[in-house]
């Protein structure tokens, strides 16, 4: 990333920023080692809930079509965001040091975005793939053929690194000459774009822009998906066919609820809103809490999935039996 010299700064022996230090919530040493506990046993249940699942997605073929795959790469990627940033948010609690170079940050950022982005994608296809496998279920499979549903989930992560792209080299460009202090528990952009000396004007606009298209574009998906499932459901005779539907629908639509909710407030709005304290809590929501709520909300409102898990149990209890 190339580094312009700071304009306009009344010093002359401005020297740039070459590490971060990331602030977090509280100076406060018992309250940062209970946060320490807290973070640690959510980080801890994200990646057991999440790698789980993908295993388990992996291991019981009764799971092996679309919808389960695409949950797979879900849970995959809440691992992922999760641990972008809460390993470093950990070490920092119990840290004196709570530095971070420059690249270390804008690592941190780039992977951040494009997991956090890839998501947003990935959420509209599942809703995309649910309208399919619900509105015309006996063409499903070949509907939904891996030629779909590997393309999708590529064209997600292709969105998600492409935005990350663009952030991270905008963000990177401008000069930090004057304090290095991050108030916050990762390299977000708003709180690094607080402490710039450059006018970042065109950045926050970029921040709102390609952010509110971004929702745009996946919420619409979402609700046009949905509004052509609720059609299906309308015609639909059986009780127990509908009950089906809302179990799978209800807990998407409610993951797709929490996650954009949580965005929209955090970065669609004009930049004068920013207050870095409260965003940091709903920052920390949707990085570390969310990648935790998945799992239970996909699981424990899924026949396929609790069934799995109560084969997969009960095939490893009988082995353990055996073996002794």
């Amino acid at each position: 990333f190339s580094l312009h010299s700071p304009q306009h700064t009344p010093l002359d022996n401005v020297t740039e920023v070459t590490m971060f230090i990331l602030m977090g919530f509280t100076d406060d040493f018992e309250l940062q080692v209970f946060l320490f506990l807290l973070f640690l046993a959510i980080y801890l249940f994200t990646l057991i809930g999440n790698l789980g699942l993908v295993v388990l997605v992996i291991g019981d073929s009764r799971l092996h079509n679309p919808m389960y795959y695409f949950l797979s790469v879900l849970s995959f990627l809440d691992a992922c965001y999760s641990t972008v940033v809460t390993p470093k948010m950990l070490i920092n609690f119990l840290a004196e040091d709570k530095a971070i170079s420059f690249l270390g940050c804008a690592t941190q950022m780039f992977l951040f975005v494009t997991f956090g982005t890839t998501e947003c994608f990935l959420l509209a296809a599942m809703a995309y793939d649910r309208y399919v496998a619900i509105y015309n279920p006996l063409l499903y499979s070949v509907s939904m053929s891996p030629g779909v549903y590997v393309p999708l989930i590529i064209a997600s992560y292709g969105g998600g690194i492409l935005h990350a792209t663009i952030h991270t080299v905008a963000t990177f460009s401008l000069s930090f000459c004057g304090s290095n202090e991050i108030r916050h528990v990762f390299c977000d952009i708003p709180p690094l774009l607080a402490i710039s000396c450059s006018d970042t004007h065109t950045n926050q606009l970029l921040l709102f822009y390609c952010v509110g298209f971004i929702e745009i574009v996946t919420i619409l998906i979402v609700l046009i998906s949905y509004g052509f499932i609720v059609l299906a459901i309308l015609k639909m005779h059986s009780a127990g066919g509908r009950q089906k539907v809302f179990s799978t629908c209800g807990s998407h639509l409610t993951g797709v609820a929490v996650y954009h909710g949580t965005i929209l407030f955090m970065y669609v709005r004009p930049s004068s809103s920013y207050a870095l304290e409260h965003d940091m809590i709903v920052s920390i929501f949707y990085t570390i809490v969310i990648p935790m709520l998945n799992p239970i909300i996909y699981s424990l409102r899924n026949k396929d999935v609790k069934e799995a898990m109560k084969r997969h149990f009960e095939r490893n209890w009988f082995i353990h039996k055996v073996e002794f």
